[in-house]
């Protein structure tokens, strides 16, 4: 697997992660341990984590596959702090120093860890000064907790000024959104700004939902989000008439190369300039392989700019 700068760091990374949302719930352990070797194997080392993924069951599986399944240096691992979904709605949010730490030391302690390669703040925290926030992510890196740092869920002016409160200090390296052939909105202020500041863009959610892979053309599959009450709000958004067009394109368009919609939809965000990597997660080790089949594509640039064309948010005319 390729790999490539995160922005302007010197941190590299493959340009495909391996998502561990699902760990501990679709994806046991055994199974999990099957996708990490295989996603090494075929030279994979980013790796993205939380403590709120699966009620903090992910990292714990991650846990114990370190080392007996993977070296540590094999690895470059990914987690975030910040929002703590144990508390209240209303508290969920907090990037004080206080929390910040907290939650880093209880990851470390979790994926048993002496540093994260890359540790990012979850969300912006309206209660908290952003040069506390940049004071924070840069103690994590003296320390030697983080090897870099980053951010999730910013938009494009938390961002920047982010980068901006930190320059000269420990300067955000990456910044998580979700972008995909149905979500570009990404484009609008957020990649521009992380470009500007020279900060790499970890693509979330490449295969929105999965349905880009072409799934729910003829309805809804029993054992897919959409059929799960607790899940059908991850992709509710996508099912309208765009969806279908933007599909049929990437159908259409994976016939023709003779390969799978997942491999053209997710070679298509992973080559989008400002993307270091496109993070993407698999129920099981098949999927997982396909995701994998997908890192040996390169679209030609015809159908590039043809899926471009047809997934545009603002097509001319509109």
């Amino acid at each position: 697997m390729k790999q490539r700068t995160v922005g302007s760091s010197g941190l590299r990374v493959s340009r495909i992660g391996l998502g561990t949302a699902s760990w501990g719930r679709e994806t046991d352990g055994d199974e999990a341990a099957a996708q990490l070797s295989a996603f090494v194997d075929a030279g994979g080392t980013l790796v993205d984590s939380s403590p709120d993924y699966t009620d903090g069951a992910a990292q714990k599986i991650l846990a114990e596959l370190i080392g007996d399944v993977v070296p540590r240096d094999a690895l470059v691992i990914s987690a975030c702090s910040g929002i703590n979904p144990a508390k209240e709605e209303s508290e969920q949010v907090d990037c004080s120093r206080r929390a910040l730490l907290h939650q880093l030391d209880a990851t470390l302690r979790a994926l048993d860890t002496d540093h994260l390669d890359i540790w990012n703040v979850a969300t912006w925290d309206p209660a908290t000064p952003i040069d506390e926030v940049a004071a924070t992510l840069e103690f994590a890196v003296t320390s030697g907790r983080a090897r870099y740092v980053g951010a999730r869920g910013y938009l494009g002016w938390q961002l920047a000024t982010l980068a901006g409160v930190s320059r000269g200090h420990a300067e955000p390296v990456a910044g998580q959104a979700e972008y995909s052939l149905l979500e570009r909105g990404a484009e609008t202020e957020f990649l521009p700004a992380a470009q500007h500041h020279g900060i790499g863009l970890f693509a979330a959610a490449p295969l929105a939902g999965g349905i880009l892979t072409g799934k729910y053309r003829d309805g809804v599959p029993v054992d897919s989000r959409g059929a799960d009450d607790d899940r059908v709000d991850e992709i509710g958004a996508y099912l309208d008439n765009r969806a279908t067009r933007v599909v049929e394109a990437v159908v259409t368009a994976a016939d023709g190369l003779a390969t799978s919609p997942l491999a053209v939809a997710l070679a298509w965000i992973r080559d989008r300039p400002g993307v270091a990597s496109a993070i993407v997660g698999a129920r099981d080790s098949a999927q997982l392989t396909g995701i994998l089949l997908a890192e040996e594509l390169e679209l030609p640039r015809a159908i590039s700019a043809a899926l471009d064309d047809v997934s545009s948010p603002n097509p001319l005319g509109a």
